[in-house]
């Protein structure tokens, strides 16, 4: 969302390693829904040493702590969830953080719009809708039993990598994700061996009126080799009149989509016991 707008560079970092060129004239956001996230901890204490203007997001944790010691302005919120459920909270605070700075404009009037757009979509995506007038449900149905492989380009690449990650998280299942222009340039390559993996993949590819013209050529030539391969695919149109409503009305029906998948593999969404374990074997336990 900054990045069309603003004129200064945004990096978004998922590692433990602050890149060289950070210094303190850059400003560091620090977001962990917990406040416990070692990597987001590694990146925010070595921005610290480096002195650069700090502004922390969580519930509470580590992060939090370091900001009050700091005098670092915190934005916080109370929400019980997995963390993956408080996206909208995490969402919105980043905006207002955003906004605050002036990096990026007011965004009301296209957030209001997004939500009201998302209220009434949730009539014929929620639990009581039938399947036939449920494209959460529809989609669920086709994915079971195969491996979902999410394509996005430019403000919906992101949405692609939500989407991966809810279907692995919520419905415990394989999932892989792809951004265009870039998968032009290997993925397509790569659909020939091993030999009958063809018959379980699914590609989905996302589209919204902020896709560029030419990814939208690319999404129909590629869909055309894909399935000349044998592979199943879909086009998914999120509506919107506004790049936050196509990302967010995305992501919605991602979310469904993904929990939906998990009543079919009869699996509860909200446990994540192999991430747990994974951090507690981290951890040293």
């Amino acid at each position: 969302m900054a990045s069309p707008e603003s004129p200064n560079p945004s990096l978004l970092l998922r590692d433990y390693e602050l890149p060289a060129h950070v210094n303190r004239h850059t400003l560091v956001i620090g977001s962990s829904y917990s406040g416990n996230t070692e990597e987001t901890l590694a990146v925010f204490e070595a921005a610290h040493d480096r002195d650069c203007p700090l502004v922390a997001l969580a519930t509470g944790g580590r992060l939090a702590e370091l900001a009050r010691a700091w005098n670092v302005p915190l934005v916080s919120f109370q929400y019980s969830s997995q963390p993956r459920a408080a996206m909208g909270y995490m969402l919105v605070s980043l905006l207002g953080i955003l906004r605050a700075l002036a990096v990026v404009g007011d965004l009301t009037a296209a957030l209001d719009g997004a939500t009201a757009l998302m209220a009434g979509r949730l009539r014929e995506l929620e639990p009581g809708s039938p399947q036939a007038h449920n494209p959460a449900k529809q989609l669920a149905f086709d994915l079971y039993g195969r491996v979902p492989v999410v394509v996005g380009a430019g403000p919906l690449a992101p949405v692609a990598r939500r989407w991966k990650s809810q279907l692995n998280e919520n419905s415990k299942g394989w999932s892989y994700f792809e951004t265009m222009p870039e998968m032009n340039h290997n993925a397509v390559s790569g659909i020939h061996f091993p030999p009958g993996l063809a018959k379980q993949i699914y590609m989905l590819f996302l589209a919204g009126e902020a896709t560029h013209p030419r990814n939208r050529l690319r999404f129909e030539l590629t869909q055309q080799v894909f399935e000349g391969q044998g592979i199943l695919c879909r086009r998914i149109e999120t509506p919107g009149q506004t790049t936050l409503a196509q990302l967010l009305t995305a992501i919605q029906l991602g979310d469904y989509v993904s929990v939906y998948l998990a009543a079919l593999y009869d699996t509860d969404p909200t446990v994540i016991e192999d991430i747990v374990g994974l951090k507690r074997r981290m951890n040293g336990g």
